[in-house]
């Protein structure tokens, strides 16, 4: 499905820029310990640009609904898991952080039904 692509490069696009907004522009401004919060944050909505990458070729190759679910969990993963994380690596507010937590079972959701679309379906 184009737009799962679509939304992959998109995500990678900014996961690289936000990756190296960190690594410059960031360092020695912030704490190491919200530097490697923010790396993190990088590097898991890196991992799930992937994922969008693979449900947008799945779902076109087989021309089947059911990988939009997984896609759609991955994109709210992304934006909640790595969302609050640059939030909270760049404000230090705890209250972001508390929200990172729902971005992880997001990202377990879209794993769950990714896995189950490819049982069903491929």
């Amino acid at each position: 499905m184009k737009l799962f692509l679509l939304l992959g490069i998109v995500n990678g696009f900014i996961a690289v820029a936000l990756g190296a907004f960190g690594a410059h522009g960031l360092e020695g401004k912030i704490p190491e310990k919200y530097l490697s919060t923010w790396e993190k944050a990088v590097d898991y909505q890196m991992f799930h640009t992937t994922a969008l990458l693979a449900v947008g070729i799945l779902a076109g190759m087989m021309k089947n609904i059911s990988f939009t679910g997984a896609g759609w969990s991955f994109l709210i993963g992304i934006i909640l898991f790595s969302g609050s994380l640059y939030l909270y690596s760049v404000t230090q507010v705890k209250t972001f952080a508390m929200i990172t937590p729902l971005g992880g079972v997001a990202f377990l959701v879209g794993w769950v039904l990714l896995g189950y679309s490819v049982l069903k379906f491929v």
